[in-house]
């Protein structure tokens, strides 16, 4: 990577107008907030003061001047902020955001202190002054077919990071189940899903459920129904910024519920 980890994070700065929608596992929309968030670089982008303001609610205001051990960015300023590790009886959660011009879509997932996942909080913005043109919600039709992609996988012990070529292809059988074959680093997994409105569910091992659920401006977020310690699992985020343009991040957890990578997919239909 060219840029230092504060160089991506000041792809950033601006202010960001948008909301913040709070949605059920289930795909229930419970809530809608207005937002405007700005981020500022202070004494030559030394410093960066973070202010979020919400109606209803206390202005959040937050200064960097270095960065965490539990966030990441790649070079175009999208990024992945959460838990590093998953805790016994704990509450677990995490972020992701991805940025495209002058949008930027984050998800929120949140699973409660017995690793069932809880809610989720997806959060729609643009850049002040430009249009803020949004995506459909997402159907099951919008992504069939062949996706050809590059992956960059980065570390939390900044190691160098990986690239690699990405296939995925989604159809649905005769009975309307989804097929899913994905090919990376010379791996190629498949598998079958149920497909219930918003829900995707991932179900052939009932002990190791993943639950896709689409959601307005053409996200999706691919979460397992539960974490659980001594079982890897990962979250991920995905966007149809275009019909035939996608991007996608995972963030992954070993079975000692540690995040070890983060990768950032970018895909388009072939």
């Amino acid at each position: 990577m060219t840029k230092s980890q504060w160089e991506c994070f000041l792809q950033n700065l601006g202010v960001w107008e948008g909301s913040f929608s709070n949605f059920s596992p289930q795909g229930t929309l419970l809530n809608d907030t207005p937002s405007r968030l700005s981020l500022e670089g202070l004494n030559n982008n030394q410093t960066v003061r973070l202010t979020l303001c919400r109606s209803g609610r206390d202005d959040l205001v937050k200064e960097y001047s270095s960065l965490g051990r539990s966030l990441l960015f790649f070079e175009n300023g999208s990024f992945s902020e959460g838990l590093i590790q998953l805790g016994p009886f704990s509450e677990f959660g995490a972020e992701v955001a991805l940025v495209h011009e002058n949008r930027r879509l984050r998800l929120v997932q949140l699973f409660d202190n017995t690793g069932q996942l809880k809610e989720l909080i997806l959060i729609r913005e643009h850049l002040a002054g430009t249009p803020a043109a949004e995506r459909p919600p997402l159907q099951i039709n919008d992504l069939l077919g062949e996706w050809q992609g590059q992956a960059v996988t980065i570390y939390p012990d900044w190691r160098s990071p990986d690239t690699y070529s990405t296939t995925l292809k989604l159809q649905l059988d005769e009975t309307g189940r989804l097929i899913q074959s994905t090919s990376f680093a010379e791996r190629t997994i498949n598998s079958t899903a149920t497909i219930k409105g918003p829900i995707v569910l991932f179900d052939q091992d009932p002990e190791k459920q993943v639950q896709v659920l689409l959601l307005p401006d053409g996200a999706s977020a691919t979460s397992p129904l539960q974490v659980q310690l001594r079982k890897p699992f990962f979250l991920e985020v995905g966007w149809l910024i275009q019909p035939n343009l996608r991007q996608r991040m995972i963030r992954s957890y070993n079975e000692k519920g540690e995040w070890v990578s983060l990768t950032l997919v970018t895909e388009e239909r072939v």
